[in-house]
């Protein structure tokens, strides 16, 4: 006979698990959370804090046959479904900072200079480096995970565990932010790319004009020191660009957390 102290333990664990599916999910596609650097048992914990309060604040009742039940396996899917979808949000700003780096690399001659991103485990680009880890500096110095975590708690008032399913819009918006990444990466890139492209159509017009000289001995020193130059001063307008990028990211996600 099971002690009294202990009767209803399953049913809290149950709920316990089911508190941690939509935080652990947004944290596996979100960008800080989801690093392969961030222990496992650490981004459980975290999950747990905030699904806690947060499932503690809906009415929220386990099915009758368990989570082994058909109800149950559904309640899972939606709870893991709006879950990526919020973490997947916030990691396409950060993405915008990938295509900058990956514009400007070409444009300066590094493309083939790649470094391991601790982030997502794929080679990438120097530059794209640099602003992925610029990317994190000012997603936390902006308060993103925190307001990562008050999207997940929101999400709780608006799609409780069992209702958490997204709508054809939801999914649309999601996918049609998706394709913006390309056109805010680019505009990040715009003013050192465009003064890149300048500095190349000068080394083009000398190797014109003198065909003697050596254009990839002299051009390409050229186009890097003019690279780290223009990187150097158009800093603020890249800090401003993804920084816009990563706030229309967490607007975002709290839009599809709003149902």
């Amino acid at each position: 006979m099971m002690p009294t102290a202990f009767a209803g333990l399953e049913t809290q664990l149950w709920l316990w698990m089911v508190a941690m599916i939509r935080p652990g999910a947004a944290f596996m596609a979100a960008p800080v959370f989801g690093a392969p650097a961030v222990p496992i048992q650490l981004r459980l914990v975290v999950s747990l804090a905030i699904g806690i309060p947060a499932l503690a604040a809906t009415h929220f009742v386990l099915p009758q046959g368990g989570i082994a039940s058909f109800e149950g396996v559904m309640m899972v899917a939606g709870e893991i479904m709006i879950g990526l979808a919020l973490g997947f949000a916030v990691q396409i700003g950060f993405a915008s900072a990938l295509v900058a780096g990956e514009v400007i690399s070409n444009a300066m001659g590094l493309g083939f200079a790649a470094m391991m991103d601790p982030a997502s485990g794929a080679p990438t680009p120097a530059i794209s480096q640099l602003l992925s880890i610029i990317a994190l500096f000012l997603f936390l110095g902006i308060g993103g995970h925190l307001q990562l975590a008050a999207i997940i708690v929101e999400s709780y008032r608006a799609m409780p565990p069992g209702e958490a399913w997204l709508g054809a819009r939801s999914i649309q918006e999601l996918v049609l932010f998706g394709g913006d990444v390309f056109a805010a990466g680019l505009a990040i890139a715009l003013p050192v790319g465009f003064a890149l492209i300048l500095v190349q159509l000068v080394m083009a017009m000398l190797a014109r004009s003198a065909p003697q000289m050596n254009i990839f001995s002299v051009g390409l020193p050229a186009t890097l020191m003019a690279g780290l130059v223009l990187l150097a001063i158009a800093a603020p307008s890249i800090g401003d660009g993804i920084t816009a990028a990563v706030q229309r990211s967490l607007a975002t996600a709290r839009h599809l957390a709003l149902g």
